[in-house]
This record gives C-alpha cells, sequence and structure tokens, in this order.
C-alpha cells in the first residue's frame, strides 16, 4: 500500500509540471486575484488530473483501440491550446492591455482549456493504471490530484509573488511560459525528446 501511494504521488508530480508553469504564468499575469480565483485555479488543474487518468483507464477497459487513434493528437492539441491562450496574453501584453482581477482576460473558459491542454497527456495514465479494479484507481487518481492541486498553488503564488514587481511586463511573460509549455508537450511526445 504504502508503495502504492508513493508511486501515485510520484506519477501526479510528474503529471503536474505543466500545470504548476501554467499556475505560475497565471499568478504572474494576475498577481493581484481574488482568493476566489486563487482557489479555482488549482481546482481546475486538479480535477483534469484527477479525470484524465480515469478517462484513460476507462477507455482502455472498454474502447481502446479508439483511445489509441486519439491519442495521437494529443501533443497537436495541447500545442494549439497552449499555443492560442498563450499568444492571446501576449499580444494583450505587448499592447499594454490593462490587468484583470482573473488574469488578463483568464475567464472560465480560458481556465477549463488550460486544464485539458496541461492533463490531456494524462490520459495515457490509463494505461498504466488499466490493471487495477476501479477503487484503485480512483484512489491513484485522487492522490495525483491532491499532489497537483498542491503543486499548483505553490505555483499560483509564486508567480503573484514575481508578477507584482514585474508589473506590466507579467501578461508578456505568462503569455510566452504558456506557448513555451505548448512547444514542449508537442516535442516530446511527438519527437520523444
Amino acid at each position: 500500500m504504502f508503495a502504492f501511494i508513493i508511486n501515485s504521488a510520484l506519477l501526479g508530480f510528474g503529471l503536474a509540471m505543466d500545470a504548476f508553469s501554467v499556475s505560475m504564468a497565471n499568478g504572474l499575469n494576475a498577481p493581484d486575484m481574488s482568493r476566489g480565483w486563487r482557489l479555482a485555479i488549482p481546482a481546475t488543474f486538479a480535477g483534469f488530473q484527477f479525470l484524465m487518468p480515469m478517462i484513460g483507464w476507462f477507455c482502455v477497459r472498454t474502447i481502446a483501440e479508439t483511445f489509441l487513434a486519439f491519442q495521437r493528437a494529443v501533443p497537436w492539441i495541447a500545442l494549439i491550446l497552449l499555443g492560442f491562450i498563450g499568444g492571446k496574453m501576449l499580444v494583450e501584453g505587448l499592447r499594454g492591455g490593462g490587468e484583470s482581477d482573473v488574469g488578463g482576460g483568464l475567464g472560465v473558459a480560458a481556465l477549463m482549456t488550460q486544464g485539458v491542454a496541461t492533463s490531456i497527456d494524462a490520459l495515457s495514465v490509463g494505461f498504466t493504471i488499466a490493471e487495477y479494479r476501479v477503487g484503485k484507481a480512483l484512489a491513484a487518481s485522487a492522490i495525483i490530484a491532491a499532489v497537483t492541486f498542491a503543486v499548483c498553488s505553490a505555483g499560483l503564488r509564486i508567480g503573484r509573488r514575481f508578477g507584482n514587481r514585474l508589473a506590466g511586463k507579467a501578461s508578456i511573460l505568462g503569455g510566452i511560459i504558456l506557448i513555451l509549455i505548448g512547444i514542449e508537450i508537442f516535442v516530446s511526445n511527438v519527437f520523444g525528446i
């Protein structure tokens, strides 16, 4: 049982790195965001990191061939989604757009898009937990989600701290970070680097 918890936590930590970076970019972009958004951002990433392995687990158990075909599109989807959101933040920063309470235009739809883009690779975790019964798969996903919440909360705090110091340039930096994360997901999945 101890090994299961440690393995799930380490898996969660590895999966949370993209969401950590995006959380940091969100904090950079809106250092004065409300308490609600400070909870909503890590909770959204944690929710997707819980959901995606379970979807992968379900797909492996039921419709594995369809999932394999979809998995080839995962890096492209992440690149497009993060590139779009990051590009939008970058353009707004270059135009000198004002900082909003929720992060330079980061609303519910953009946050959901970030959640999908940063956790879509967690679908493949469903392959590694496919032999688990449903209770054990749910427990592994819950541990991954808890780790993701903690890691993203830390990323958001770091971003908010430096966001106050960077003032108007935070949106530009946040946009660049999101674009780079999209490129990293794409390159690592397509070229295996």
